[in-house]
């Protein structure tokens, strides 16, 4: 075995290697760049490289800067991550020439199936159904727009090297294949090194699911069931679980079976993944393969009870795999939610700053229950512009889906991350979505039931009530904290008050609330009643309560007159008031938000790559005004109204912070 190894990559995945070297006895050696000098995996590592600046193609993608960062260390083998070199067959060779074991399927599987193109002409000689398209590179966007119209619209426009929804796009017209080809193209480059582009059909209404494979270099490989992976946005996946709850035994085994087929016809080692389309008939179609570990494959671990990297690592070293196919048994499901660093209320911008809290729920593993947190940030550290905005991947593991999904919940809801915009009460929106609940999803799932973006959601009447209710018994906890009175005198109570008005979503709720020592009944004007239980203290950002015995967490912030409280993907603010302060509220008039109509804000903080426009020209609703790039994705900002560019604040190159004047319009 192995003493130490390389992981030459960054973030979440390189901090999961080193937890499971660590576990083997096995040394490791981190590699950073400017930007992550400070960052977890190099604190987490037995030693640390730097090896360039921040930009990935400077750093993380320079194979000779790796090379060198081995050479120093020792390393006997590396293992590369996913993204960055992961599936680079020229980093193989190098590892190769240099006697430094790869910790990944052989160069020849890299190419075959590694490249989307090569991989796809592959699986069609071998009588695999693929997805129409051309496989053939495309030399510029007007070829695009032409091999995409003979296709039939819509089509996918994607990078051969790509991986992780980069250098994709799905175009529906002309002009949009025109502009996805270009910005494929250049996002590929950024990330890959490789800017080559082909174009398929893209299939409406399917099913993402992937079977997991593992082989060792004894000729002997196996899958590990499958993974459910359509809940997408923008090609990016964002909640992945296993099994699927859409398909059945025969099915499984049959992708099973013919993705080890197809990995075994390449000479394929280590594990590998074999995504498939599924449509409604439970007809599948090869998609690609991933020659390299998968973001989403800890729902994997949890339900086969299978360390991955550790197998990884095992099958580097020449290990024999020690399980066949008949010891693979799948127990229970898994569901992973991926937290980005990105705003929902602002379509998913990507946000960068720093964590002014990080607080993940606690990490639970026992028969019943598991919750599980990979992550590659901490509290106080940096979210950069450069890399992917993936700052964790949260997984519950229950026997059953359902207890899955309300695991999830509770993780989602407990989880606090303050400081920059992320996706936390977007995944609690979706674990709350009775599609979801029902397992009826395809990969346009966020873009049908989100259509016009994410703008936070609205609790029904009965989670409504049960916050209403937790959030007037802590405001009497904050009334009697604020008059420092105990709470225990009965004649010093009443001068804090029983009868409470709070509003929020738009609704008046009156309330009356009766107090005991260990805790609150809250009786609403109906003559309803809540029971609330709960040892918050004024100032916790965190309030774990019982309502009528069932669990409620709730993030809280102070308002005037009131709190902030977020939980299950809504964002509510709760007036807490005296029948006499209420109605003095009542009179007060509404501040109304500045005019921004005649400017064009950046969403984002980012890089100003293109401006499409002049001062003086007339722009239609629609049209490309600019393109912006953070976190390896461009950005193109267009006109929301016909107008006029008066005056343009700044140009290619530019670094923008959210909300900086790009434009301005007559």
């Amino acid at each position: 075995m192995f003493k130490k190894i390389l992981i030459a990559n960054r973030g979440e995945i390189a901090c999961r290697v080193i937890k499971t070297a660590r576990k083997m006895g096995i040394a490791t050696v981190a590699v950073y760049s400017d930007a992550d000098r400070n960052a977890l995996h190099v604190e987490m590592a037995d030693e640390a490289v730097h090896i360039g600046p921040a930009q990935a193609n400077q750093s993380y993608i320079v194979i000779d800067k790796v090379m060198e960062a081995i050479r120093q260390t020792g390393a006997e083998a590396v293992h590369p991550g996913y993204g960055f070199l992961s599936e680079n067959p020229k980093f193989a060779e190098a590892l190769e020439a240099e006697g430094v074991a790869f910790i990944g399927p052989p160069k020849g599987a890299i190419e075959a199936m590694g490249d989307k193109i090569t991989s796809k002409k592959l699986a069609d000689e071998a009588g695999v159904s693929t997805v129409p398209g051309v496989m053939g590179l495309i030399d510029d966007a007007e070829e695009a727009v032409r091999i995409s119209s003979g296709i039939g619209y819509p089509v996918m426009i994607k990078a051969s090297a790509g991986g992780g929804g980069k250098g994709m796009r799905i175009a529906w017209n002309d002009e949009e294949a025109r502009e996805g080809f270009q910005s494929s193209k250049n996002e590929a480059a950024s990330s890959f090194g490789d800017d080559r582009i082909f174009i398929e059909k893209f299939v409406t209404q399917p099913r993402h699911i992937e079977i997991q494979v593992l082989a060792d270099q004894h000729g002997n490989c196996i899958y590990l069931g499958e993974r459910e992976c359509s809940i997408q946005r923008r090609n990016q996946k964002v909640i992945e679980e296993a099994p699927s709850p859409f398909l059945d035994a025969e099915t499984r085994k049959a992708m099973g079976e013919q993705a080890v087929a197809l990995a075994q016809a390449v000479g394929y080692t280590s594990a590998g993944t074999v995504e498939f389309i599924v449509d409604g008939e439970k007809n599948f179609y090869f998609l690609e393969m991933n020659t390299r570990l998968q973001v989403e494959h800890p729902v994997t671990e949890l339900i086969t009870g299978i360390d991955l990297v550790e197998q990884m690592i095992r099958v580097a070293a020449g290990e024999k795999l020690a399980l066949a196919q008949d010891d693979v048994k799948l127990e229970g499901w898994a569901i992973e939610s991926r937290l980005y660093a990105e705003d929902p209320y602002r379509k998913f911008l990507p946000s960068i700053g720093r964590l002014t809290r990080y607080r993940p729920p606690e990490e639970i593993a026992s028969p019943e229950r598991v919750v599980r947190n990979d992550t590659g940030v901490f509290e106080g550290g940096e979210i950069s512009m450069y890399y992917d905005p993936m700052i964790a991947k949260l997984c519950t593991w229950a026997p059953t889906r359902a207890d899955a999904i309300e695991g999830m919940r509770q993780a989602l809801d407990g989880f606090e991350v303050e400081g920059i915009g992320h996706n936390l009460p977007f995944l609690s929106a979706v674990m709350e979505h009775p599609k979801f609940v029902a397992g009826d999803m395809t990969t346009a799932f966020i873009a049908e039931e989100w259509p016009e973006g994410f703008a936070g959601e609205t609790l029904a009447a009965d989670a409504l009530r049960r916050v209403v209710a937790a959030a007037a018994a802590m405001h009497r906890v904050a009334e009697i904290r604020r008059t420092r009175i105990s709470g225990r005198m009965d004649n010093h109570e009443r001068k804090v008050g029983a009868d409470w008005i709070v509003t929020v979503q738009g609704e008046r709720h009156v309330v009356t609330i009766d107090a005991d020592r260990e805790g609150a009944t809250v009786r609403f004007e109906d003559g309803t009643e809540h029971r609330v239980v709960g040892d918050w203290t004024p100032g916790r950002p965190l309030a774990r309560m019982t309502v009528d015995g069932a669990p409620l967490t709730l993030k809280i912030g102070k308002i005037t007159g009131g709190f902030r409280i977020r939980t299950r993907g809504a964002d509510l603010r709760l007036h807490i008031r005296s029948p006499r302060q209420a109605e003095l509220a009542a009179r007060m008039p509404e501040k109304e938000p500045p005019d921004t109509s005649r400017m064009l804000l950046c969403p984002m903080p980012g890089l100003l790559m293109k401006v499409d426009v002049e001062e003086g020209m007339e722009v239609q609703e629609g049209q490309a005004l600019c393109t912006v790039e953070a976190m390896k994705m461009e950005n193109i900002l267009r006109a929301e109204r016909t107008a006029v560019v008066a005056k343009i604040n700044a140009g290619p190159g530019d670094s923008l912070a959210v909300d900086d004047v790009i434009m301005e319009f007559e």
